[in-house]
């Protein structure tokens, strides 16, 4: 065999080789996309019947070490607690996939409250705008009947801004560093997101959770299933000429 066909050969073998592992990971990326739809599906429907749940009273304080996020978290809860005075920590926000009634930037209100037993919880209160931020030293005063929903504290992404403890700023709704920064003497691995009581003033403002996240999956799966596609009309229309070239 020449040079010049061996050449051939080996550049024929070596496009395939790569044409065929392009096609590979475009077409596994297209598979994850698949699962990731399932799990979305699966995650939006947990949801949405942990939400319209009617509220159980809050776990005792003996249960909290034996929560788990997966079972408790989104569980709608009914306690009665009074906030501490004078204690908040404003915690920066954009928009929440959760409070579609949430417009523009602002801040969420987290506040410890003191339980019957004097355990305490932290509870956000909810959104004041940006303009509003004086609002959110208004509590209302004495034992209150709260109605929430438990959430786990929120991890900070690559992106996530440091937080600003001098100016009572934080990015995330991290209710474990927030409270450890505070000296707020709490045991419980959640705080409460409050759907109610409304203040009299209206802010901050409290609100139903509700179920909205996307799902683009389908999508993003058609689009990296139609790139291995098309990677392989490439090379098959590559070697067809190329075939022709060598006839």
């Amino acid at each position: 065999m020449s040079l010049h066909r061996q050449r051939n050969r080996g550049g024929m073998i070596g496009a395939a080789l790569l044409a065929l592992c392009g096609i590979a990971v475009l077409s596994g990326l297209g598979f994850w996309q698949l699962d990731r739809k399932a799990w979305k599906e699966n995650l939006i429907a947990s949801l949405t019947v942990r939400l319209s749940r009617t509220p159980e009273p809050l776990p005792p304080r003996e249960m909290w070490p034996r929560l788990r996020r997966e079972d408790a978290e989104y569980r709608r809860v009914t306690f009665r607690a009074e906030f501490v005075p004078n204690e908040f920590a404003l915690v920066y926000t954009a928009g929440s996939a959760f409070r579609p009634d949430v417009e523009g930037s602002g801040f969420w209100v987290m506040t410890p409250a003191r339980l019957a037993d004097g355990d305490i919880v932290i509870v956000n209160r909810g959104f004041v705008p940006f303009e509003r931020k004086a609002a959110a030293t208004a509590a209302s005063a004495g034992m209150l009947d709260i109605v929430g929903v438990l959430r786990w504290p929120e991890e900070e992404g690559l992106f996530t801004p440091a937080a600003e403890p001098r100016n009572n700023v934080w990015y995330a709704r991290d209710s474990t560093s927030i409270a450890a920064s505070k000296q707020w003497k709490t045991n419980a691995p959640f705080y409460v997101e409050m759907e109610a009581p409304v203040p009299a003033g209206g802010l901050p403002r409290p609100g139903r959770l509700v179920v909205n996240l996307p799902d683009n999956h389908l999508q993003y799966a058609l689009t990296w299933f139609g790139l291995a596609a098309g990677l392989g009309g490439v090379y098959i229309a590559w070697l067809a000429r190329s075939l022709r070239r060598r006839a």
